[in-house]
């Protein structure tokens, strides 16, 4: 593989646009034999035009315009962008993920339906069922959300795909790179281009860094969940507050609603495992994105 192919198919992995603008000027090339701004003005934009120069994809004709360095090459690196891969996909999310991912379904269901509720709480029961017992439940509720919050952080740091990250470093240094060369020959189009796509390299990252852990931190919490759910339809009429909140102030029952549809129960719940997962991320130095 020439250097040419290897050039075109790195700016074509980069975005659609730099893609569709080697297809236009490779189209000019092979109808004139040579190109130049005013041919191709109307389809791409001064930055990619200076671009495609600086990278050596097009390359000057003796001041009549300029040619396609090695046509060849750039028609087999567009040819190999066209072909869908797979590779990526099926490496980075193993058969034991998809299973993950199919088991959320029925877990689903345990929320709306009472019967699958209580099967999983019965199983759960047998290893946590001694905290209920034996503990206050707004301290059970601490507890499993702390539980969930390391498993998270743990999965997060483990699953997240060292390197899908390093692929993401590595572009993010070649964008700096290329602003520092158009801030040096004052392009401000290719600045602006330039500072869009590091946005949207920053969010692809955050996004991948999420993605293969989410179904397995769900297959694990959606039990914990409708294990709590479970001990509070157990419970009986409380003698007294169960909780006291700033703002709301006394709460007579975790099934009690505290804004709207939220019950007591999950709001303590979802304010414990948002902080101690937040201080378990920290102490970890799991890294969730860009």
């Amino acid at each position: 593989m020439g250097a040419t192919t290897r050039t075109v198919e790195r700016l074509a992995s980069e975005s659609s646009d730099l893609e569709a603008a080697i297809e236009t000027v490779l189209d000019v090339a092979d109808d004139k034999g040579v190109v130049t701004w005013g041919d191709v003005s109307d389809d791409i934009s001064s930055g990619t035009w200076g671009r495609l120069i600086e990278e050596g994809v097009l390359v000057d004709a003796d001041g009549s315009g300029f040619v396609i360095g090695d046509p060849d090459g750039v028609r087999e690196a567009l040819d190999d962008a066209d072909e869908p891969d797979d590779d990526e996909e099926e490496s980075s999310w193993t058969v034991y993920d998809k299973a993950a991912l199919v088991a959320i379904v029925p877990l689903f269901i345990g929320y709306s339906w009472e019967p699958m509720r209580n099967a999983v709480g019965t199983v759960m029961d047998v290893p946590f069922g001694f905290m209920a017992a034996n503990m206050p439940f707004y301290l059970v509720i601490m507890v499993m959300a702390t539980l969930t919050g390391l498993y998270s952080a743990l999965l997060q740091d483990n699953l997240a795909g060292d390197a899908d990250m390093s692929e993401q470093q590595e572009k993010m240094k070649e964008l700096k790179e290329r602003r520092k060369r158009a801030k040096e020959r004052g392009d401000d189009e290719a600045l602006k281009e330039i500072q869009q796509e590091q946005m949207e390299a920053m969010d692809l990252s955050a996004m991948k860094s999420q993605m293969r852990p989410m179904p397995w931190i769900m297959v694990l919490t959606i039990p914990v969940f409708l294990w709590l759910y479970y001990q509070v339809g157990k419970m009986g009429t409380p003698d007294g507050p169960v909780a006291v909140f700033p703002i709301v102030g006394e709460v007579a029952s975790w099934e009690a609603s505290i804004v709207g549809p939220i019950l007591v129960w999950f709001f303590w719940y979802f304010l414990c495992s948002m902080s101690f997962g937040q201080i378990l991320r920290k102490a970890l130095n799991v890294q969730t994105g860009a």
